[in-house]
């Protein structure tokens, strides 16, 4: 089977702009821009100055609400959804990835409407479930098990090493988003994964 397949990548490339554009105004306070000092109207039609133009629309660019909701908030879906996919892959069972284009249309339209919350699927894994309890829970435990290890290492940098700019609130939004994620998913009443995670345990410790 594929590592990922051209429809699963396009997926992704969805997942993340929409999400990046549904989460983008929580990022836009945190954001200081700096304007530029200088104008010259002439530098950017000479050589240096095409290269200085570029890279400061490069900049601005990574600077953005948007690139830095997608730097803290893609992952933390995205990964989720691809740590079930990989796992059931290597154990043995077909999954594939699927962009849930639904709820991501209703998360923009709850965007553009100004909810103050959003709830939203933004995708999903589908794979041949009930081969084996003990394999089904381990497919179901991958994806907040990535949740556990985004919040946890996030949490862990930001410990031990001095981050500042926008790195400190990417890292910041991912320990706590991840840490949503994790507890959230692991609540035992379907559809969470924590319910496929303790039915599969319950079946395999007890019959």
């Amino acid at each position: 089977m594929a590592f990922l397949t051209i429809a699963e990548f396009i997926d992704i490339i969805i997942m993340v702009l929409g999400v990046g554009f549904i989460f983008k105004d929580v990022f836009q306070r945190n954001i200081v821009i700096n304007p530029e000092k200088e104008y010259d109207p002439l530098a950017q039609y000479n050589e240096d100055g095409i290269k200085l133009n570029l890279r400061k629309k490069t900049e601005r660019l990574v600077d953005s609400p948007f690139f830095i909701a997608c730097l803290a908030t893609a992952p933390a879906v995205i990964f989720h959804e691809l740590a079930h996919k990989f796992t059931a892959i290597a154990l043995g069972v077909d999954a594939t990835f699927h962009a849930s284009y639904f709820w991501l249309a209703i998360g923009v339209a709850l965007k553009l409407m100004n909810f103050g919350f959003i709830f939203f699927v933004p995708g999903y894994v589908t794979h041949a479930a009930g081969i084996n309890p003990g394999v089904d829970s381990m497919i179901a435990f991958a994806g907040p098990f990535l949740n556990l290890i985004l919040w946890l290492g996030s949490l862990l940098i930001l410990k031990t090493i001095k981050v500042k700019g926008k790195w400190f609130i990417v890292l910041q939004y991912t320990k706590s988003i991840n840490m949503f994620l994790f507890f959230f998913n692991m609540i035992p009443l379907p559809p969470f994964d924590g319910a496929a995670v303790f039915q599969g345990l319950f079946k395999v410790l007890f019959g």
